[in-house]
């Protein structure tokens, strides 16, 4: 069996997502990322509007950005300038943050000088509002839905305006996760209503996934007809924990599995929590090309569930100031023992999540 991989990637300013494995992965990979306001504090990039709908101002950020991480940190491959203009500057990661499909679903965008966008005055849609956005159902017509609307086209120029200009729109937007898009658009209410009104939660989540399949499968469609060789989706459940394994796959790991037959590479990213209760019920899913999880969950029982599968370990930054050595050294021993190979994944909790209350 060969699974095509995915390995952790925090692009420049950007949420965590996943990129294809290239071969080149080490037994202990890291993948190291910074918070918007890391670069606002050192360089004074602003990360309001303009760096979301202007592909020729994120480009000269991003640039500045990555020239700067290299003097900070001379010995890391990805901070490393490469190419004029360099690859990762020339990009969509990281646009509208994680709000792109709350914003598609009717949520304003409150766009931040040091943060990612989110839910202008913290707003959340009621139940009736929810029923009532225009979003279609699954197999409804999504083309003419995301034609006439705002976000969808102002990316589009952005899409391009990058090919105008370089010739390819690379990058990897964030598209969430059925979960966290839920309670991004109805707050914690939507853990009630998986009792209280299941038959409601059952059609919002289908809502989500269908709107994730069909912009992430146009978005990336337009990018392979630039030259950009993408078809990919990895879903961001990190409000997992707040379900328990069998509500998970009963509301939600149908619609994983049925997104996942449509991308040549598949991944589920968890947050830092321990995901062991719910390892058993991800193997019905096919073709897992990434799984990631906290240091304290069962790492060789996870290894041993998805053996053809990049895994990551998500070892929070804090610890590496309130640990001593020995602790590191145990700590990293034990990843290497049970669970490499894998990623080492050390990043802010925003980066990780995409949350932008913090």
């Amino acid at each position: 069996m060969n699974i095509p991989g995915l390995r952790n990637h925090i692009p420049l300013g950007a949420p965590a997502t996943r990129e294809p494995c290239d071969g080149s992965e080490s037994s202990m990979r890291v993948s190291l990322g910074f918070t918007p306001r890391w670069f606002r504090d050192r360089l004074g990039i602003d990360f309001s509007e303009s760096w979301h709908q202007d592909a020729d101002v994120r480009f000269h950020s991003l640039t500045a950005m990555k020239a700067h991480l290299h003097e900070c940190f001379p010995e890391v491959p990805f901070f490393v300038p490469s190419g004029d203009p360099d690859p990762s500057c020339v990009t969509i990661s990281g646009v509208y943050g994680i709000m792109l499909i709350s914003g598609l679903f009717g949520l304003e965008l409150d766009y931040r000088v040091d943060d990612w966008p989110d839910a202008a005055g913290g707003r959340k849609l009621s139940k009736d509002e929810i029923s009532a956005t225009p979003v279609p159902l699954p197999n409804g017509d999504y083309d003419v839905f995301l034609d006439q609307h705002k976000l969808y086209i102002d990316l589009m120029k952005q899409m391009d305006r990058l090919e105008e200009k370089f010739g390819i729109i690379p990058g990897y937007l964030n598209y969430q996760g059925i979960l966290n898009v839920a309670m991004k658009l109805g707050g914690q209410d939507i853990f009630l209503d998986l009792y209280d009104d299941p038959e409601f939660t059952r059609i919002f989540f289908r809502r989500i996934a269908g709107l994730i399949g069909a912009v992430s499968k146009r978005i990336q469609a337009r990018q392979r007809s630039s030259g950009f060789h993408i078809n990919l989706l990895s879903m961001s459940n990190c409000v997992i924990n707040m379900l328990r394994p069998e509500q998970y796959a009963e509301f939600l790991l149908p619609l994983d599995q049925a997104l996942s037959r449509e991308y040549k590479r598949f991944g589920i990213h968890t947050c830092n929590w321990d995901a062991s209760p719910y390892a058993e019920y991800l193997t019905g899913i096919e073709n897992m090309g990434y799984f990631d999880t906290g240091p304290a969950a069962d790492l060789a029982g996870i290894r041993s569930l998805f053996p053809e599968t990049r895994r990551a370990v998500l070892y929070s930054p804090v610890w590496l100031v309130e640990k001593n050595e020995n602790e590191i050294a145990a700590d990293l021993e034990r990843i290497a023992r049970d669970f490499a190979p894998c990623d080492v994944v050390l990043a802010d909790e925003n980066v990780l999540s995409g949350r932008s209350d913090r």
